[in-house]
């Protein structure tokens, strides 16, 4: 069982930055990606970057990459996502998820935190 609570959402001008993040409990180990996920009104929810627990590989969808980054404090059993050059179409509640190592989907999630990017 994993809990992750996300936090750090609201409301910014566009242009501006905000950095999310998501507490995780439970069992995760070593190999365990991670990843950031978003949901606009209306629209499919999308991939928007992931990491693994440990390593330094890390992915982004085209649409935020040189703009967001993610990152890790294991630590504090916890990732990040930066993100700067907010877009008023970066709008959408931003979620966490786990997937274990050769899954195919992510099978634990988060309740998500929204963004909201105005003009």
């Amino acid at each position: 069982q994993v809990l992750l609570v996300e936090s750090g959402g609201g409301l910014v001008q566009a242009g501006g930055s905000l950095r999310l993040s998501c507490s995780a409990s439970g069992r995760i180990f070593g190999a365990y990606t991670l990843g950031w996920f978003r949901q606009a009104p209306g629209k499919e929810r999308e991939f928007v970057a992931s990491i693994r627990w440990s390593g330094a590989s890390t992915y982004y969808a085209d649409s935020v990459k040189g703009r967001f980054t993610i990152s890790r404090d294991n630590a504090k059993n916890t990732i990040y996502l930066q993100m700067n050059s907010l877009k008023p179409e970066d709008t959408a509640l931003y979620m966490c998820a786990t997937k274990p190592p050769f899954a195919a989907t992510y099978d634990y999630w988060g309740q998500g935190t929204q963004v909201t990017v105005s003009s």
